[in-house]
């Protein structure tokens, strides 16, 4: 079956999840961030995914902007940077406006020029996912964006990947994945979806039953593997 429908993680895939942390660092107001910002964001994603996952499997599910607050407070605290409210209020408004990654409008308005549905689905809230896509100025290569809130528990339980077949009207199949998480890509293959792993730290495969079809170092060959 031929590709109609390309779907993207956000956090990580298409945003720059450091972005907030290292933009903080570059502001005369926070010169103590400068030697910690890199620990920071790194410790602030590790404890957002570790959160969804223990949400996911102990039904206590939030929304993505509360794991985003306890997941950074943890960071902050790991850093020695704890009860700085003027540091936390500035790297959460921050991350409502992450970079996205340089090749990411080119890679989306090609999509969409050989007509594909293109979308995005995420674990992120719908206001902070529209908050991302409009800093990011990437709405126009969208056809929709779905998020997890409208089924109440995180990746990768299979309701959330169901979100694309009923959205539009096509078989797993048909749909090309594409996450920076290999875990993602991995359970998404396993749903049935055509997989790309966007592997921009060249980690190892995680160890599970699936793997991605296909493991990149950016999205650059995207617009290719749908013709493949």
């Amino acid at each position: 079956m031929a590709i109609t429908t390309c779907v993207f993680d956000a956090y990580g895939t298409l945003f720059d999840v450091s972005s907030a942390a290292r933009r903080a660092a570059q502001e005369p107001a926070f010169p103590h961030l400068q030697d910690h910002w890199a620990n920071v964001a790194e410790h602030w994603r590790q404890k957002q995914l570790q959160y969804t996952w223990l949400r996911a499997i102990t039904d206590a599910h939030s929304d993505f902007w509360e794991v985003t607050q306890n997941s950074l407070d943890w960071a902050l605290e790991a850093n020695g940077l704890a009860g700085d409210q003027h540091l936390r209020d500035r790297l959460l408004d921050l991350f409502w406006e992450l970079q996205a990654f340089p090749e990411v409008p080119e890679v989306l308005s090609t999509l969409k020029a050989k007509g594909m549905n293109v979308a995005i689905l995420s674990n992120g809230s719908p206001k902070m996912l529209d908050g991302a896509v409009q800093s990011a100025g990437i709405a126009d290569s969208l056809d929709d964006v779905l998020s997890v809130e409208s089924v109440g528990v995180f990746k990768p339980h299979a309701r959330v990947y169901d979100l694309v077949g009923k959205r539009f009207d096509c078989p797993p199949e048909d749909v090309l994945f594409v996450s920076s998480n290999g875990w993602d890509a991995a359970a998404a293959a396993g749903y049935g979806f055509k997989t790309a792993w966007a592997n921009r730290a060249s980690e190892p495969v995680d160890r599970l039953p699936w793997q991605p079809d296909y493991s990149l170092n950016d999205l650059h060959p995207i617009p290719d593997l749908i013709e493949s």
